[in-house]
C-alpha cells in the first residue's frame, strides 16, 4: 500500500473518533477527550497515529473554527489545554526508555504556539529519542546555555507566527555557532520551507514524521569557527529599511490610527473596544510588514493581508477597511523603495483576492 493511501486509510478509520474528539473539545469536557484519546490509542495500538492523526487534525479545525469566528480566543484555548492533557497522559502511558541520541526541542523567542513543538517532541520520544522539550518562547541565550550543558545531537526550532522570523534567524545562527545543527519546522517557515533555507537551517521538515525521518537519517555538526552574521545571510538589511520600519513601529501605528478616521468615516462611531482592536490590527500589520521587508519577501506580506481580509469579514468588517491604512503607511514610508513595493504588492493582492496561501495558527493550531 502506497504513502497516500495509506493515509487515506487512517483518516478513514479515525474519522468517528475525530468526531467524538471534535466534540468533546468544543464542549470543553477534558475528560471525554482524554478518554477517546486513550480508546483511540488501545483500538489501533499506535500512540503515534493518535498524535499525528487524531489529536492534531482536531486541533487544526479549532485554528479554522477561530478563523471563521465560530470559536473564542477563550474556547480555542481551552481546546489547547484539554489537548495538551491528554497529550501526556497518552504519552505517559506508551513512551519507552530512551535508546536513540539527544535532542532539544523548543520555539523561538516570542513563539507562544507549543502544540506543533510537542507534537514533535512526543513523536521522537516514542521513536526512543531522549527529548528536552523546552516548551514556547524560548530566549535564544537560556537555549545556547542549554544546548552547551546537555550536548545535543541536534536543535528542533519551531515557530507558526511569521513575524518571530527575525528570532528564528537569531536562534538558528546562535545555535550553529554551538556546533549544534538546526532542523526547522512551522508555518511561520511557509509551506515549502523557503524561509527555513533563507535563514540558513540546516534542514527543514513540513510534519512531525518527516521531521523525525530527517533526524534519524542524521544533520551534520556545523563548525563553530565558521559562524556568520545575520547580514551574511540577507544582505539586503544593509539598506536599513527593515530596521527603521521596526524602530519606527510605534509612530508608524499611532499616525495611521490618527489619520484613518478621515479615510474610513465608519470609524467615527467606533467604540472603545473597537478603536483598541483597531490599533492592534494596525501594529499586527506594521510587524509584518517589517518582517517581509527582513525576509526579502513581498508575498509574504501580501498573504497577510488577504488573510487579514478574510478575519476581518468573519467579523463583520470590510475588508476594504484595509485600503485607506495600507495607502498611509505607504504615504509615512514614501522614502522606503522596499517598503513601498511590499505595501503595492499587498493593496493588488487585496483587491484580486489573488495571494499565496497563508494563514496563522490561533492560540492552539498545530502548524
Amino acid at each position: 500500500m502506497s504513502a497516500a493511501s495509506t493515509q487515506y486509510a487512517t483518516a478513514t478509520a479515525l474519522g468517528p473518533a475525530r468526531d467524538q474528539l471534535w466534540a468533546a473539545v468544543h464542549s470543553g469536557d477534558e475528560s471525554r477527550a482524554t478518554a477517546v484519546v486513550l480508546d483511540t490509542a488501545e483500538a489501533c495500538g499506535d500512540p503515534e497515529t493518535v498524535l499525528l492523526d487524531l489529536i492534531a487534525p482536531v486541533q487544526a479545525k479549532v485554528g479554522i473554527e477561530w478563523a471563521a469566528n465560530r470559536l473564542t480566543v477563550a474556547q480555542e484555548h481551552a481546546a489547547t489545554a484539554i489537548h495538551e492533557r491528554a497529550i501526556a497522559v497518552l504519552t505517559h502511558r506508551t513512551a519507552p526508555r530512551p535508546d536513540v541520541a539527544r535532542i532539544t526541542v523548543a520555539c523561538v523567542d516570542g513563539e507562544w504556539h507549543a502544540l506543533p513543538a510537542r507534537l514533535l517532541a512526543e513523536t521522537l520520544r516514542l521513536r526512543g529519542w531522549r527529548v528536552d522539550f523546552l516548551g514556547a518562547h524560548v530566549p535564544t541565550p537560556h537555549l545556547i546555555a542549554h544546548l552547551h550543558r546537555t550536548g545535543p545531537q541536534a536543535v528542533a526550532l519551531s515557530s507558526s507566527i511569521p513575524t518571530q522570523l527575525p528570532a528564528a534567524h537569531t536562534a538558528i545562527t546562535a545555535c550553529q555557532a554551538a556546533g549544534v545543527p538546526v532542523i526547522a519546522g512551522g508555518a511561520a517557515f511557509g509551506p515549502d520551507g523557503r524561509h527555513a533555507r533563507t535563514l540558513g537551517a540546516d534542514a527543514w521538515a513540513p510534519d512531525a514524521r518527516q521531521a523525525a525521518a530527517v533526524l534519524a537519517a542524521g544533520l551534520d555538526r556545523p563548525d563553530p569557527m565558521s559562524a556568520h552574521q545575520t547580514v551574511d545571510d540577507l544582505p539586503h538589511l544593509a539598506d536599513q529599511e527593515y530596521t527603521m520600519v521596526v524602530r519606527t513601529a510605534h509612530q508608524l501605528v499611532k499616525a495611521t490610527l490618527t489619520e484613518l478616521e478621515s479615510r474610513f468615516p465608519p470609524m467615527r462611531g467606533y467604540t472603545e473596544e473597537q478603536h483598541r482592536r483597531t490599533a492592534e490590527d494596525l501594529a499586527h500589520i506594521v510587524d509584518f510588514l517589517g518582517t517581509s521587508l527582513y525576509m526579502a519577501d513581498e508575498d509574504l506580506f501580501a498573504g497577510f493581508i488577504v488573510w487579514t481580509g478574510e478575519i476581518l469579514a468573519a467579523r463583520r468588517v470590510p475588508a476594504r477597511s484595509l485600503d485607506p491604512a495600507l495607502d498611509l503607511l505607504a504615504l509615512q514610508l514614501k522614502d522606503f523603495p522596499r517598503a513601498c513595493r511590499t505595501l503595492a504588492r499587498a493593496r493588488e493582492a487585496l483587491r484580486t483576492r489573488r495571494a499565496p496561501a497563508f494563514t496563522i495558527p490561533g492560540p492552539g493550531k498545530p502548524a
